[in-house]
């Protein structure tokens, strides 16, 4: 779990294969117990017991804010605590809904300003944003970012792209909606 803060009586383990993507922890201090609980309401907290107390103790939360929540702002747009209204329009396009959007709606998302010119479109790079749902994406594992540009541009349903890891390696398309984007802190 990224945003999770990194204690050194947990240990962290991500398994990732075909079969399935899996988080686990592991207490390496016998003293401490600690549970982990996603509500139904989808807010994931973390606890530890308290024996003075005789009771659990919350030490973690997430969402934290308001943009931690999923679909915050609509397909193509992005949530950024720091911004009024929070909800944010990519280059291009526009709020679907200019009068949702000025009562601090942004769950209706935006609309292109101009159609889809197949072939001739172009992408823009956007930096520090939490990537969208991958409900509509589809992962490559073998090519480089080069070759998944030139296969999203050859696509006129591809919506956006990016590589997987920072050396370029590894190619991930979205072919729908962008949604459940939001901009984090340059640091």
């Amino acid at each position: 779990i990224p945003e999770m803060p990194r204690w050194n009586f947990i240990v962290n383990n991500l398994t990732e294969n075909r079969e399935e993507i899996t988080y686990t922890y592991r207490v390496n201090d016998h003293n401490i117990y600690s549970r982990l609980i996603l509500s139904s309401s989808g807010v994931l907290q973390q606890f530890t017991w308290s024996p003075n107390d005789q009771e659990w103790s919350m030490f973690w939360t997430s969402p934290k804010d308001m943009c931690d929540a999923y679909r915050k702002c609509g397909p193509y747009s992005y949530c950024d605590t720091n911004t009024s209204p929070m909800c944010n329009c990519f280059r291009g396009f526009r709020p679907k809904f200019p009068q949702a959007w000025l009562l601090r709606d942004g769950s209706s998302g935006c609309v292109r300003k101009t159609r889809v010119s197949c072939g001739r479109e172009r992408f823009v790079q956007l930096n520090n944003l939490k990537m969208p749902d991958t409900m509509e994406a589809v992962v490559d594992r073998r090519i480089g970012v080069k070759e998944c540009r030139e296969r999203c541009t050859r696509d006129c349903n591809c919506t956006g792209f990016t590589n997987i890891r920072n050396d370029g390696s590894g190619c991930v398309m979205w072919t729908g909606e962008l949604v459940d984007m939001r901009k984090y802190g340059d640091g």
